[in-house]
């Protein structure tokens, strides 16, 4: 049996919700969406794979930053259109602005708080 059988593509224009979870600490990392191609090339790879839906292309994890995802287990909802990815984060940071996590915000009365661990400049990553 094809193991992507039980994902449903079909009820988001042919994408579902990808989450990165920390495999040791079960902390989030991130959130983002995979397409079949896109899961094939993960279960394929071993290392995660996510559909950019800003740029319309396949975008391997850590391809500019060399921060990967190391895939550790699978997990999938019960309709079938959600993922969890247990990962080994390489380099330390998921997130694009360098930050440990991609959830470094946190509510504090009627303000926005940066709680996020800074591992790396992104100007001197991305050269952005």
């Amino acid at each position: 049996m094809d193991p992507l059988a039980i994902v449903d593509f079909s009820k988001s224009n042919g994408l579902v919700t990808a989450i990165a979870q920390d495999h040791e600490t079960s902390e989030i990392l991130m959130v983002a969406f995979m397409n079949e191609e896109s899961l094939r090339r993960t279960l394929e790879t071993g290392e995660v794979v996510y559909w950019s839906r800003s740029r319309s292309k396949l975008w391997h994890k850590g391809e500019e930053s060399g921060n990967t995802q190391i895939v550790k287990s699978i997990h999938v909802d019960c309709d079938g259109d959600c993922i969890l990815f247990q990962v080994e984060q390489r380099g330390g940071a998921a997130c694009h602005t360098g930050r440990r996590s991609c959830f470094f915000r946190r509510l504090e009365g009627d303000a926005w708080e940066d709680v996020g661990v800074q591992v790396f400049d992104p100007e001197e990553v991305y050269g952005k």
